[in-house]
């Protein structure tokens, strides 16, 4: 095939955009926030379910510490009515049945009160425990909600990228043969489409072409469309090609 030098070139220049069409179209799919975002729910996910555990062990600490205070409660409703009826009584045998029973509520009271002790310093470790937790949840969504935002932005650059190569393309091709450009895209399927030769170096593979090869292309017309014997990719050369 035959075609202009100076569209030749352009070749090189749509093969420059369709490599920055890739390259934003990957971007606008693949934010680079978006493993570090993936990452972040999975661990929100097992703080939350570790959230729950802590707060099911501190609701039951508070609701065993509630059926301590009911007890204690029950004990001296009993001991304030044993002691009214101890002072109303004037029978020795029962005075010292309610003596009895009332040494008996001081001592249930003062193992509720040890109970009730060590349930209450359990709950404070318990609500240190949801509050810590809570703290790394509310850290995890603050950093998501960070990188989401970055990500947002990112895929609106990239896609402005993407538009206007887009647009870029599309006016360079629209300008260039038909012939020329369906041979481009052919060819940009299994290689880089176009790509200059410099100094005996085919920038689409960068492997430096052997003298045979290179013996070929300096016989070649420059009119002439040449392929690299490497990649094959459109082969275009100019003044610093070395030949």
């Amino acid at each position: 095939m035959k075609a202009s030098p100076a569209d030749q070139r352009r070749l090189v220049e749509v093969a420059q955009l369709d490599a920055r069409i890739r390259r934003a179209e990957n971007a606008r799919k693949n934010p680079p926030q978006a493993g570090r975002v993936q990452e972040l729910l999975g661990r929100r996910q097992q703080l939350s379910q570790e959230l729950t555990t802590r707060l099911g062990a501190r609701d039951d600490l508070r609701t065993e510490l509630s059926r301590i205070e009911s007890d204690v409660a029950v004990v001296d409703a009993r001991a304030a009515r044993d002691a009214q009826r101890l002072a109303a009584s004037t029978n020795s045998k029962e005075a010292q049945g309610f003596e009895s029973e009332l040494a008996a509520l001081a001592r249930r009271k003062n193992d509720l009160e040890d109970a009730e002790l060590a349930i209450m310093e359990r709950l404070e470790l318990a609500d240190a425990a949801v509050a810590e937790q809570e703290s790394l949840i509310a850290a995890t969504n603050a950093e998501g909600a960070e990188l989401s935002a970055d990500g947002k932005r990112a895929v609106a650059e990239a896609t402005a990228a993407f538009e206007a190569a887009t647009r870029d393309r599309a006016a360079i091709a629209g300008a260039l043969p038909a012939d020329l450009i369906s041979l481009y895209d052919r060819v940009a399927v299994r290689s880089a489409g176009a790509a200059l030769l410099r100094r005996r170096t085919c920038e689409g593979c960068n492997m430096v072409l052997a003298g045979t090869d290179l013996q070929v292309l300096r016989q070649s017309p420059e009119d002439e469309v040449v392929t690299c014997p490497e990649c094959g990719c459109l082969l275009v050369r100019d003044d610093d090609s070395g030949l």
